[in-house]
């Protein structure tokens, strides 16, 4: 299915939302980011959007009050960017379709405040409400959605949400899928594929509380009732997971179009008589079995999906809960499954190869899981916690978000190098890794501290890292290059530079000790300035000809200049 037929199926499902009475009033929530001119087929996706409600809101009765909400057409970067287009009312197909065709996207994703801005537009703690949210992205503005839904749903007389995501991966999915959950709604995801529009169709009839159809005779009802089992002798029910039942024409290459969808058990089909393929989808493990369907029968195909469950719960260390920072990755042939923290994995039979990673730590296993069975894991990744910050000197903290914490294994390689193992650019860092001897390595602009610490299992380690540094402020008018040197000499008799800048003004972090300026003027002319760093003080440093005359040192002038005085010492050499 492509997705301008998606998109059209998914607006006739949103206008069963609504019963055609004053009791309920919807408002869709379209998406107006600049995410919205990716193309489909050559097509942007704010093009289909625009001809797929111009076609479905002229079948809609005119007595039906629907409203049009949209964000991030006007301008980039303002999560505030979002307007109701057209207020809930009966009769507003028309403005509907002259208001679509005017959004523009080109910002940011402020989802969460356009749904509850929608939500508080129904007036949804004193009416029934539902909020039909159509997204291709992400929440881009700091708002949690699953928080939202758990405030509307607390709020609400009868309110609900749904979500209908496009290209979203899975994770992305869970991200706003809670929106939808949390209110009592259902998320369904575009690269779902099969059976998307006739899923949505259904749930938000049953939120409608649309009035059933009058029963056809029993012998047109149905004349495809599937069967699945997980394994011979084990049936499959729906606690197991959600099975998703696809019917698809019988084309020369094989599975042809998808013609119907249901789900679970005791799904139901009624088709033309003729050959089919018959899809059974049960989480990562997908059947496909040629059916026949005849004249006035009845077809009861028995599909075994050859499937097993897995459930997987990993911990850090004994007696902490799973953590939905901790991924857990399933792989089976050529694809794979993702949970976080704990989650059911259901997959075909065969080998599995696991892999269970929080931070630096990996736990990986390789098994079998056998048709019909349901294995239990507890994973204990048996790791330590470590969170180190940063300061100056005692009592002087390093409030930067600039700092990098490297850490580094404690044993050297062959050739004098260790392994970094994990990495945190912040204020603070924060690890979770193995067991074991590591070295801290502490980057702040000049400064570089390596401190030898120790990851015990189970155990928590507050970290305080001395940079027994200060901060030494420049400031040099009409400098062209400014260099930074270590006072001493080293062994071979010249100086180490430290850092190297080109601003008039600026400061930067060193370690405590003495230091000598180098500012390079017009004309190469040069003034050397020493000056000494404190721990946990702030030195200003002015690097000109004064300040070179006030430290007893000559300006070194260009070749060209008349001859400089005696040379005192510190002076650099003359260019």
């Amino acid at each position: 299915m492509n997705l301008i037929k998606l998109f059209s199926g998914a607006c006739v499902a949103l206008a069963m939302v609504v019963p055609v009475t004053s009791a309920e009033q919807a408002i869709i929530v379209l998406d107006g980011s600049g995410s919205m001119w990716a193309q489909v087929d050559g097509t942007p996706r704010i093009g289909i959007a625009r001809d797929t409600l111009s076609e479905v809101l002229s079948t809609l009765p005119g007595e039906l009050e629907l409203g049009l909400m949209t964000y991030g057409h006007r301008e980039k970067g303002n999560c505030g960017d979002i307007e109701l287009l057209v207020a809930p009312a009966s009769g507003t197909a028309a403005a509907i379709n002259a208001a679509a065709a005017k959004i523009n996207p080109k910002g940011m994703t402020p989802l969460s405040d356009a749904v509850r801005l929608a939500a508080e537009e129904l007036r949804y703690t004193e009416d029934a409400a539902t909020v039909i949210l159509i997204t291709d992205g992400l929440e881009t503005c700091e708002v949690d959605p699953c928080a939202l839904g758990n405030e509307l749903e607390a709020q609400g007389v009868n309110f609900t949400t749904h979500v209908l995501g496009f290209g979203l991966t899975d994770e992305e999915g869970r991200q706003v899928a809670c929106l939808a959950e949390n209110t009592g709604g259902k998320y369904f995801s575009a690269d779902d594929g099969a059976g998307l529009v006739d899923a949505l169709g259904t749930a938000v009839a049953e939120v409608a509380q649309a009035p059933e159809p009058e029963p056809a005779p029993v012998e047109h009802e149905f004349n495809l009732v599937p069967q699945a089992v997980l394994a011979e002798g084990v049936p499959y029910h729906n606690e197991l997971g959600q099975l998703v039942w696809e019917v698809h024409a019988v084309a020369a290459t094989g599975v042809g179009e998808r013609l119907q969808t249901e789900y679970d058990s005791g799904a139901k089909f009624n088709v033309e008589p003729g050959d089919y393929y018959l899809r059974a989808t049960l989480g990562g493990a997908t059947v496909e079995q040629k059916i026949s369907v005849g004249d006035g029968e009845l077809a009861e195909p028995v599909v075994n999906l050859n499937a097993g469950l897995v459930k997987v719960r990993a911990v850090t260390s004994e007696g902490e809960v799973p953590n939905s920072n901790t991924q857990i990755r399933i792989s089976y042939g050529d694809d794979r499954s993702t949970e976080f923290g704990e989650g059911t994995f259901r997959l075909p039979a065969g080998p599995l190869e696991m892999e269970v990673t929080h931070d630096s730590v990996i736990y990986t296993e390789e098994f079998s899981l056998t048709a019909g069975e349901i294995l239990e894991k507890d994973i204990n990744l048996h790791a330590g916690f470590m969170e180190a910050t940063a300061i100056y000197a005692e009592g002087v903290d390093v409030t930067s978000n600039q700092l990098r914490y490297g850490l580094m294994s404690a044993r050297k390689s062959i050739d004098g190098r260790r392994e970094e193992i994990d990495v945190e650019y912040d204020t603070s860092a924060k690890f979770y890794a193995a067991p074991g001897d590591y070295i801290l390595k502490t980057d702040f602009e000049a400064v570089s501290v390596e401190t030898p610490i120790t990851i015990v299992d189970g155990e928590r380690l507050d970290l305080v890292v001395n940079l027994n540094a200060g901060v030494a402020a420049f400031t040099a008018p009409g400098v062209e290059r400014m260099a930074i040197y270590e006072a001493g000499l080293g062994i071979d008799g010249t100086r180490r530079e430290v850092t190297t800048k080109y601003d008039v003004e600026w400061q930067y972090a060193f370690a405590e000790g003495d230091y000598v300026a180098v500012g390079q003027f017009a004309d190469d002319v040069e003034y050397e300035v020493p000056f000494t760093v404190i721990a946990g003080e702030r030195v200003e440093v002015e690097v000109s000809e004064a300040a070179a005359a006030a430290a007893g040192i000559a300006a070194d002038q260009p070749a060209s200049s008349a001859p400089a005085a005696e040379p005192t010492e510190g002076k650099k050499k003359t260019k």
